[in-house]
């Protein structure tokens, strides 16, 4: 309580005649009513790209809004994650650069990737899986539990035949065969990758080969390997004035390419980070533990998701909170497949996310920021009804378009104007 109390000195009163009193929890001004500093009931979700940062370039109103959101020590007052769709670094990096980018302590433990919760998928760790995407794919796979892990860049190169397209890359002697190379029993698609075209040859190869892409057979598989995918957004917001690519696009490539040619939908096993309820599920966790370890002994009510993308952060938000309502109803987790979460029970945040049937948040609001992705009027049309025909839906082709759910139950300006927002709705001083 330290530390709120020097912050309600220093920052909401500015006055040495507040004192202590004999409860930790009370400033007491002589002859005065005292102020009790509750602990918070609600913790923050925040996505990165278009809401704190653009590109390299903080958003102004970020630093604002974690001033009014730290103590007079610089540490936070409420339970923060950041529930970020990238993917391409290490979780310790994206902390460290939050940590540059806002002037706070960002641990790793506040920071989501779209692949963090492939914690959970305990039963295909043993596995070999081919990983896909950029920056350090095989040390996030290992990181995650994954312990036999091979890249395109190894597959390329064992089978250097297969990457055509690029003919500066073609081999100009016919190499020997590959022989010792591993029956491949999965793909994990972290995220979007440099050279898409040697990506979906390659994929669409271990998928039409079962595993061995180095062998030639006479059907096509189906069902074919598990496939794994992080990250649907289909835009992310940077420097540039119009939205860039993401891996959704990639995505919606790889599915079509394998439609056209097996004439099959090409099936995931999971589909991971937001908009999946399963994301959202893991953030919750990390909020409770995040008080927990403070010490605050009020249970964390309610989750305020920040964020400037409607297909994703807001209806992965709205999303969780119709889960978080059903869930209250009928006491099941309603919406998360019990696959991935009941699949090896040894690891703890397994065992927590078993536990916790007994649902303790009440809801998950959404706040829609003008920063990033969306434009004023240009997203959501006023009448829903109309949201099919006015609307390009830009979410994954495995999550029905319901209206209702790419509607932000607030929208302001910036980041700051949310916290304030938040704090406003809580009574929080």
């Amino acid at each position: 309580w330290e530390d709120q109390i020097s912050a309600a000195k220093a920052g909401a009163v500015r006055s040495s005649a507040w004192q202590p009193c004999c409860c930790r929890a009370l400033l007491c001004m002589p002859g005065s009513a005292c102020i009790r500093l509750l602990p918070p009931a609600f913790g923050f979700l925040f996505d990165i790209d278009g809401v704190l940062v653009r590109g390299s370039q903080v958003i102004p109103a970020a630093r604002d809004a974690f001033r009014a959101l730290s103590d007079a020590r610089g540490r936070l007052r409420v339970p923060v994650v950041f529930l970020t769709n990238a993917g391409n670094c290490l979780r310790k990096a994206k902390a460290e650069e939050l940590s540059r980018a806002l002037g706070l302590q960002v641990s790793p433990e506040q920071v989501i990737l779209s692949h963090s919760p492939l914690r959970l998928f305990g039963q295909f760790h043993q596995k070999c899986v081919l990983v896909a995407g950029q920056g350090p794919v095989e040390e996030n796979a290992q990181n995650l539990g994954f312990k036999h892990v091979v890249t395109i860049e190894a597959l390329r190169k064992a089978f250097p035949l297969l990457d055509m397209v690029d003919q500066s890359r073609r081999p100009k002697e016919l190499p020997p065969p590959t022989t010792d190379f591993p029956t491949i029993e999965g793909v994990i698609l972290f995220g979007e990758p440099v050279r898409w075209e040697t990506s979906l040859q390659l994929i669409i190869d271990v998928l039409l080969s079962n595993g061995n892409p180095g062998a030639e057979l006479e059907d096509i598989p189906y069902p074919h390997l598990p496939v794994l995918a992080c990250n649907m957004d289909l835009l992310w917001m940077a420097e540039a004035k119009m939205p860039r690519f993401g891996h959704g696009t990639f995505l919606l490539c790889l599915e079509n390419i394998y439609k056209k040619v097996t004439g099959r939908e090409l099936r995931y096993e999971a589909l991971i980070g937001k908009p999946s309820t399963v994301t959202y599920r893991y953030a919750e966790y990390l909020i409770k533990q995040q008080a927990e370890k403070q010490g605050w002994k009020s249970p964390i009510r309610r989750l305020y998701a920040i964020g400037d993308n409607p297909m994703s952060d807001i209806y992965g938000a709205n999303l969780y909170n119709s889960y978080l309502k059903s869930a209250h109803q009928n006491q099941v987790q309603a919406g998360v497949k019990r696959s991935p979460l009941a699949a090896s029970p040894q690891t703890e945040d397994q065992l927590v996310q078993r536990k916790d049937c007994n649902i303790s948040m009440e809801g998950c609001e959404s706040i829609l920021v003008c920063t990033g992705v969306y434009r004023h009027n240009a997203d959501v049309p006023s009448n829903p009804e109309e949201c099919v025909t006015e609307t390009a839906f830009h979410g994954h082709r495995d999550f029905c378009f319901d209206p209702s759910l790419v509607e932000a139950s607030y929208v302001v300006q910036d980041v700051n104007d949310a916290v304030q927002l938040a704090f406003k709705k809580e009574n929080w001083n």
